[in-house]
């Protein structure tokens, strides 16, 4: 018989950490915290494997798992003491989610599960505390209606914010039994009226209701939102964890918290997290209250007028700073950590590898390996190389003038400027204007998660640094600014009065996630500067990758800038690029004009110096490292103006015919212009234009050797070669310019001339290719485009829906087509590298910068990558662990 749920509590448990696929992350280390004896609420994981039976089987469940779940129940309650249902003792339970993922806010969670008008009575005289009793009764209403029944949390909200402005109270915790008492039948009379039926009063009715909704959770819109955004498949499915209840909210003596072992947002080694007294867990999370700092320490930091937890409960406290150094060791990772202390006794509830930022993780890393807790190869193999991505943009430059209207809690590191939106429909609308937007919220909630991603920075007036808000913004690396309470936020009005001025939606502000500063208006930012842990931690990636990193640079400021990140060469630059530029592009209209060759010659020669002292400053950035240039590629149009405004606007400007430039636009426009005249297509029918280029190239070469006093050696790079008669035919005029260049500077001129792979057959006929080619750099862009016959400028209306339907895994021009793509490539390396052996193999498009690209390179053997400036360090990482898996 199929086992379908496992039992932990009482120091024990079926279950281990290594079975996470089956238990689900919670579930997992619930039974590993049980089997090493720590305080854990006796419970029971409904496995994954019921969740994939539940949506294969038309949302039932295996005839054998109720007997299961009941057999689970009575050994819950024998450990307690307690029974499930039972109108004098009664067990109560919390119902969770727990998938292999972490998806924080994700999923659906019900609390105190098991009372009704009978249970409540006796929870009250067992615990002595009718107050308590009726708190926790209205809680369980209030989220099984929303989480299982389906009637809205507002509506509750609602209800409850009115009797408090009735009754003069401020928070909560104002509320005393006979208020609870009155808000439970205002409530369920809401869920009458609503519903057409009672509220349910049978434990096992509401039991299986939660079960069922933390199921259907699993498909809910924001789950699947967050699934598709992180790469978690649906097939995974959730656990359900049935927990025994422990209550933080039984008065003074209780209390319930979140804390990090280590900051998550900078790394220190630091305790770091919030508490509640008198309070359950969705408290803190929620933002419903300003929850109080954990140790004396942040208290202090924080300038906290209320008292930590080591100072309120410091018995419960010690334990758990102990508690926490074992997780710590044992998991070898940082741990998010929830608690409960039920009078001074704690509870611990969850643990898991806490999410953090990217500066966090690079200096948690570093220092754990420093602290023998694990070795250099696994801190370069535990950082996500596409989150160093937040550490490579501006922050606020520390010299421009900021004038603060609110300050909030520093929930997220970076600084970001935007327009004010205050929906996540407004945020989504704006990015896809092209605008820069600030999310301002009250509060944030999962609902909220598109606007979220949309947005370049998030503003809440509640909430703490473990709020929902701040979760999320620390995951995906963006600024958040969280529980400024001085704000106030008017959704409806579009409004966010802060410092004494209103701002509407549009008005431009400024936060600062690393200080919790609001700002108005823009603020100047700063380029980051990379060093301390993530020099180091590059020095150990550095050391044992194998493929060398380049980068895609054109210009002196973007060489510039990747060499600072750690680039070891250019790997393509798009010479067209150049010819763009106000001082240039007259000149090469005029070739393009031209009658004639010796009318193209004239107009080729302005453009020689130029051309070389474009080539000169990137050699002598790059000093000795290789620079790999590409020859014009595009089609010849696309330098000359289409609007008969523009024609007559340039035909003025270069006095020349505006007829003959219209003709001429006429005779070169292409249908298919991706297929058409260009690349070395260009160059066979004008070789003047590569003997140009060429003859910048090489002078370039000779300068920038006499003034580094390093060698330059170019690779010159003919793209879109389908033949090796197209590649011949202009490697003859290449090698014919370095003679003459070599003859009239007296040097001896090293180089190599090779190809870029971006057509099937190319790749196809690649040794035949290579038996001129010295050199092959894999074109993925193109080769994407004409492998599955799909344009990537025209493409966005449908790719989506291919990912979604599963025909993509993902999106081919973001990470390549491994099957068919990366089939050819895989043709193409082995087919060259069998005619020439030394035959060196590198890739430039887009996917050079994506991790998973990269790793398919490793294993394909291509000796470099290149990518944006930007994207250096992430492709450096990303080959090092590549080549840490390899191998394996």
């Amino acid at each position: 018989m199929t086992k379908w749920v496992y039992g932990f509590g009482d120091g024990k448990a079926e279950g281990e950490q290594g079975m996470k696929n089956l238990l689900g992350g919670k579930g997992a280390n619930l039974a590993e915290m049980s089997n090493l004896g720590l305080p854990v609420p006796p419970g029971f994981t409904v496995t994954t494997e019921v969740c994939t039976y539940y949506y294969a089987n038309d949302r039932s469940y295996p005839p054998e798992l109720r007997a299961q779940v009941e057999a689970a129940l009575a050994e819950i309650g024998r450990i307690t003491g307690k029974a499930f249902g039972d109108a004098r003792n009664p067990l109560l339970v919390s119902v969770r989610s727990g998938a292999r993922a972490s998806m924080p806010g994700m999923m659906d969670t019900v609390l105190n599960l098991g009372l009704n008008d009978t249970t409540v009575a006796a929870v009250a005289a067992a615990s002595n505390n009718e107050r308590f009793a009726w708190d926790s009764y209205r809680r369980f209403i209030t989220m099984f209606s929303d989480v299982v029944l389906g009637v809205d949390h507002g509506h509750f909200e609602e209800i409850l914010d009115t009797y408090k402005e009735r009754k003069g109270y401020v928070l909560d915790t104002d509320l005393q039994a006979a208020d609870w008492k009155t808000l439970v039948g205002q409530y369920k009379a809401l869920v009458l009226e609503e519903l057409g039926k009672p509220f349910p009063e049978d434990p096992q009715e509401q039991l299986w209701g939660a079960i069922g909704a933390v199921f259907a959770s699993w498909m809910n819109a924001r789950a699947i939102t967050y699934r598709s955004l992180h790469a978690i498949p649906a097939e995974w499915g959730t656990a359900v964890n049935v927990q025994a209840m422990v209550f933080g909210n039984r008065g003074d003596t209780s209390a319930t918290g979140v804390a990090f072992t280590r900051n998550p947002s900078t790394g220190e080694h630091a305790l770091y997290g919030e508490f509640l007294i008198n309070a359950q867990g969705e408290d803190v999370v929620a933002g419903i209250r300003t929850p109080q700092p954990i140790s004396k320490a942040a208290a202090l930091a924080g300038a906290s007028n209320k008292p930590s937890m080591e100072e309120a409960m410091p018995s419960a406290f010690a334990e758990f700073v102990g508690i926490t150094k074992v997780l710590e060791k044992h998991y070898r990772d940082m741990q998010d950590i929830e608690f409960t202390v039920e009078d001074n006794k704690l509870w611990m509830l969850q643990t898991r590898s806490g999410k953090r930022t990217a500066k966090a993780s690079l200096r948690i890393a570093v220092e754990m390996a420093k602290e023998g807790l694990i070795s250099e190869e696994e801190a370069v193999g535990r950082i996500d190389p596409g989150a160093l991505d937040q550490l490579l943009h501006p922050t606020i430059d520390p010299k421009a003038e900021r004038i603060e209207i609110a300050r909030g809690l520093p929930a997220s590191p970076g600084a970001a400027s935007g327009e004010i939106v205050f929906t996540s429909e407004e945020a989504e609308a704006g990015k896809a204007a092209g605008k820069t937007v600030i999310l301002v919220r009250q509060e944030t909630s999962p609902e909220d998660i598109k606007g979220m991603l949309a947005a370049s920075g998030i503003l809440t007036r509640l909430g703490g640094m473990t709020s929902h808000a701040a979760v999320v913004a620390r995951g995906w690396g963006k600024p958040c600014v969280s529980g400024a309470g001085s704000i106030r936020v008017d959704t409806a009005a579009g409004t966010l009065l802060a410092g004494g001025k209103t701002y509407k939606k549009g008005d431009v502000i400024t936060i600062d996630g690393s200080t919790g500063q609001v700002l108005a208006g823009k603020i100047a930012m700063v380029q980051p500067e990379l060093s301390g842990e993530f020099a180091e931690l590059m020095t150990w990636a550095d050391g044992v990758r194998r493929m060398k990193v380049r980068t895609n640079a054109e210009t002196p400021a973007d060489a510039r800038q990747a060499r600072s990140f750690g680039a070891e060469g250019i790997g393509l630059c798009r010479t067209e690029h150049m010819f763009f530029d106000e001082g240039r592009i007259v000149a090469m209209r005029e070739m393009i004009l031209s009658d004639d060759e010796k009318g193209r010659r004239a107009a080729l020669a302005k453009l020689l110096p130029m051309q070389r002292e474009d080539f000169r400053q990137l050699f002598e950035i790059m000093s000795g490292l290789p620079v790999t240039i590409r020859l014009l590629d595009p089609p010849l149009h696309e330098f000359l103006p289409h609007s008969e405004e523009e024609i007559a606007e340039v035909a003025t400007a270069m006095g020349a015919s505006a007829a003959k430039l219209r003709a001429r636009a006429q005779e070169l426009h292409e249908f298919n212009p991706m297929l058409g005249f260009r690349g070395c297509r260009l160059a066979i029918a004008f070789p003047e234009i590569a003997e140009m280029q060429a003859r910048a190239i090489f002078e370039a070469a000779v300068e920038a050797a006499a003034s580094t006093g390093q060698p330059v050696t170019p690779e010159i790079m003919v793209p879109l070669v389908a033949t090796r008669a197209e590649l011949d035919l202009v490697k003859a005029r290449i090698d014919a310019m370095a003679q003459a260049v070599e003859k009239e500077k007296g040097v001896k001129l090293v180089y190599q001339v090779g190809t870029m792979i971006e057509l099937p057959r190319a790749a196809i006929r690649a040794g035949e290719i290579a038996e001129s080619a010295e050199f092959f750099s894999f074109g993925t862009n193109d080769l994407t485009q004409t492998t599955i016959g799909i344009s990537r400028d025209d493409a966005a209306s449908f790719l989506g829906t291919y990912v979604q339907k599963g025909i993509f895994a993902t999106d081919p021009f973001v990470s390549i087509d491994q099957e068919g793509v990366g089939a050819l490539v895989e043709i193409g390396v082995e087919r060259g590298r069998k005619q020439r052996a030394n035959l060196k193999l590198g890739i430039c498009g887009e996917h050079g910068g994506d991790p998973a690209s990269i790793a398919f390179c490793e294993r394909s053997g291509l000796d470099y990558v290149s990518c944006s400036p930007f994207r250096v360090p992430i492709a450096r990482l990303a080959a090092a662990q590549a080549a840490l898996e390899a191998k394996k």
